[in-house]
């Protein structure tokens, strides 16, 4: 395969006629610029240049090859400019997956002023709760929630995941709302059903574990469902922050029983493949969420 800086180098050689001119003007040694040229002949197996101490000419062969040689350096400058542009400013297309609950619940109303922000990215968001595969599957970034990351990728932690309990106001006055966990058996209760142990919530007081049983009169398999039936003041919903983070921001659900909420045992990471030059559109949509996620 050619070498592009040898090629660069013979390609100097011609415009400035002189091995010294060249030598000077790409800032290297006339013994290397003599040492490439001689490279590049001894590689095509041909003279390039006629040279005798006082004239430089292009031979038939070279005539032809740096007519070439020029149209190679203009389409490898093409694409170097093109991969620069890449790490200089974030651009591009850029494929996220996250959990359905998170991806409705926090990510989506967070997208608008980022992709405001960076008008260049073209952002593609698959919400799954399925484990994807970012190299065979073509994904930037996974968003994941584990207690611990994966081997062989890059973790960068987002948010200590917390369960709340949480009801609408229009719900609160017209039941009251629970002081305690145990109030929860006078209220209606909006259940999960895909959770372990569904039909009872889990608290903690005085430092040790409090189970409670609860029951309504809606149950699914959707966090959206149940966050939708909170919002319109069915019932009490217990379920993880960041699927009620938006709503809790803007009003529309009020966090209760807070002081019983159990301990976090799991993070919400931002998954990427290593990858020393970290694309600009991917730092900057990490960065972007830490900063969200940072403020209350």
């Amino acid at each position: 395969m050619l070498d592009l800086d040898a090629c660069r180098t013979f390609a100097r050689v011609v415009e400035t006629h002189s091995f010294s001119e060249a030598a000077r003007s790409l800032g290297v040694s006339l013994p290397v610029v003599s040492k490439q040229v001689a490279r590049l002949e001894q590689q095509l197996g041909t003279r390039l240049l006629n040279r005798t101490t006082r004239h430089l000419s292009l031979s038939e062969a070279g005539a032809a090859f740096h007519t070439h040689c020029a149209q190679l350096l203009d389409i490898a400058q093409t694409a170097e400019a093109a991969v620069s542009q890449f790490h200089q400013s974030p651009r591009g297309h850029l494929r996220v997956s996250a959990p359905v609950a998170f991806a409705n619940g926090s990510l989506a109303p967070l997208l608008p002023t980022f992709l405001e922000r960076y008008p260049d990215v073209q952002l593609e968001l698959d919400a799954s709760d399925r484990q994807v595969d970012l190299a065979e599957d073509g994904f930037d970034l996974a968003i994941r929630l584990t207690a611990r990351p994966p081997d062989g990728l890059v973790a960068r932690p987002l948010h200590r995941i917390r369960r709340v309990a949480c009801a609408a106001d229009a719900y609160l006055q017209r039941r009251g709302t629970p002081q305690t966990p145990q109030d929860l058996a006078q209220h209606n209760c909006l259940i999960y059903s895909q959770s372990e142990g569904a039909g009872t919530w889990a608290f903690e007081q005085d430092g040790r574990a409090l189970v409670v049983p609860v029951r309504g009169s809606f149950r699914s398999n959707s966090t959206e469902a149940l966050r939708r039936a909170a919002c319109g003041g069915v019932g009490v919903a217990y379920m993880r922050d960041y699927a009620v983070r938006q709503n809790l921001l803007d009003g529309s659900l009020r966090e209760v029983l807070a002081a019983y909420a159990p301990p976090s045992r799991a993070e919400l990471f931002a998954l990427y493949l290593p990858n020393r030059y970290l694309p600009p559109k991917v730092r900057v949509f990490i960065d972007y969420l830490v900063g969200c996620f940072d403020q209350p």
